[in-house]
């Protein structure tokens, strides 16, 4: 019978508690269940974690340990809470069961710690409280019991992760920067190997699952542009800021991480400021939905940094980041075969702007054969038509300016500079500037307005653009709200005349 035919013979409110005809409702049955064997389960894990784990733990050990392992690991006595069940179906070929837990554990978890200066520690992992969503997903059904031949767990969702650190018989705060070195490494070894969308695979029966792994789906790009108004964190001088970008926070993924689930994975950006021998210190983070770019589309963002991407309360100003991307499934048709072969070098946005050069070749007796890398140089000349600006800041004492705008190709150091207009805070130069630019990708166009005086000048404001647009348009034009200033904006018009310059590597 389908579900409407047991309407119609059993209404609503004649149903067992267990019956349950929508795909996400709680399953009070099965949570009882669940329930009851949860201490079962506790005890039975400790084995299975510590094996699988440590591993990983391994992978993310921070710089200052030269060891990290479990000198201990049980679960305790507490079992965890399953407050919900919900259960999705996959088109006849598979279930997926999600299960929201809720952990406030007495554990008994001693990490083994030796530090690059020869000291080990035992350091106890206390007060853990955990809640969260398990995903399982019991894929292909079969005939066979227990009519599943794999299944597939993962964390699809963690609301919170809380413990603390301590050293037996001593005090972690002794090693300075190594309570947060472990906790960190212990959060991002939970958020990469378990963290949906990456799953285990089980094999209930014997057979191929290799489907059912995590595979890549394609690549991102990050064009790392500026960042401005940061937190100043030092007493003495201004911050060193640098940035580390991932999707997954392996390390040696990091900065150069490929896409492997667009749909629920993020870009997180973390400015740090350098403290030289120190740890370097957090100034503010912020994240990007892959699943709000559009394939094979440069997006451009300015992104607001916040403390914490979990605990969205904070309401303070840490500056913001200018970030390019680019993201690119793999197969997707844009007039190039396989634009992700091995044996191209070339970025997508080189592959955007370029037209047939194939990474492969058929012969003639239909072989496929693989051609040198190459490597693109977008070379040309970039046309800047300094038009007006308007609502410029006030800057000495008699409330007016004379104005006039640099122009700087950051990377050739070529500058050129527009005429002053004296007396005018809406100034108008319609001045146009060439630059012969040898490497369009990488370069960028820095636009300042200075006050003209007669013992100097003084700084207004500025722009700084990227050369993505104009390469990809071939010319613009817009109007620029000026940085580091009160008010003003500058009317630009931008003209690129290209030429590609290809290198064999």
């Amino acid at each position: 019978m389908t579900v409407e035919d047991s309407r119609k013979i059993l209404p609503a409110e004649y149903y067992p508690p267990w019956v349950v005809f929508s795909q996400n409702q709680n399953w009070i049955g099965l949570i009882n269940i669940l329930q009851r064997s949860g201490l079962m389960l506790t005890r039975a894990a400790s084995g299975l974690i510590k094996a699988s784990v440590e591993p990983v733990l391994e992978q993310y050990r921070p710089i200052i340990l030269s060891s990290l392992k479990f000198s201990k690991l049980t679960l305790g006595t507490v079992a965890p809470q399953f407050t919900g069940v919900s259960i999705i179906e996959d088109g006849g070929s598979g279930i997926t069961m999600e299960l929201e837990m809720n952990w406030d554990g007495n554990p008994s978890i001693i990490l083994d710690i030796k530090t690059r200066f020869g000291v080990s520690l035992p350091v106890q992992v206390k007060d853990i409280g955990f809640t969260g969503v398990f995903r399982l997903i019991f894929k292909p059904l079969v005939d066979e019991f227990p009519c599943f031949g794999a299944v597939c767990y993962s964390l699809r969702q963690k609301k919170k992760m809380d413990f603390t650190l301590k050293v037996v018989g001593g005090d972690i705060s002794t090693i300075p920067g190594l309570d947060d070195a472990i906790q960190e490494t212990i959060q991002n070894a939970v958020e990469d190997s378990i963290t949906w969308p990456v799953r285990k695979v089980v094999p209930i029966l014997p057979g191929d699952y290799s489907d059912l792994e995590l595979k890549p789906v394609g690549i991102l790009e990050v064009k790392l542009v500026q960042a401005k108004a940061l937190t100043n964190k030092d007493l003495v001088g201004k911050s060193d800021p640098f940035a580390k970008l991932y999707i997954r926070p392996l390390p040696d993924r990091t900065k150069t991480s490929k896409t492997n689930y667009a749909t629920t994975q993020h870009l997180v950006v973390k400015i740090y400021d350098d403290e030289g021998i120190q740890a370097a210190e957090l100034l503010g983070c912020a994240q990007v939905k892959l699943s709000d770019l559009e394939p094979g589309k440069v997006k451009d963002l300015w992104l607001k940094l916040v403390k914490d991407l979990e605990v969205q309360r904070d309401n303070k100003n840490r500056g913001q980041v200018h970030l390019e991307l680019l993201y690119c499934p793999f197969g997707m048709e844009n007039g190039h075969g396989n634009p992700f072969a091995s044996s191209f070098s070339m970025t997508s946005l080189e592959k955007v702007l370029k037209s047939g050069a194939n990474s492969r070749e058929i012969t003639g007796n239909g072989n496929e054969v693989t051609q040198k890398r190459r490597e693109v140089i977008v070379r040309g000349v970039l046309s800047v038509t300094v038009i007006s600006a308007e609502d410029l800041p006030v800057v000495d004492l008699m409330g007016k300016a004379d104005p006039f705008v640099t122009l700087t190709m950051k990377k050739l150091e070529m500058r050129n500079k527009t005429r002053v207009v004296n007396n005018n805070l809406n100034p108008v130069w319609n001045q146009t500037f060439d630059f012969v630019v040898e490497d369009g990708l990488h370069d960028m166009l820095i636009v300042e307005v200075w006050d003209h005086d007669t013992f100097g000048k003084d700084y207004m404001g500025r722009c700084i653009l990227t050369l993505t647009r104009v390469i990809l348009e071939g010319e613009y034009k817009d109007r620029f709200q000026l940085d580091e200033a009160k008010s003003g904006g500058l009317n630009l018009h931008l003209k690129w005349s290209p030429q590609h310059i290809y290198r064999d590597s």
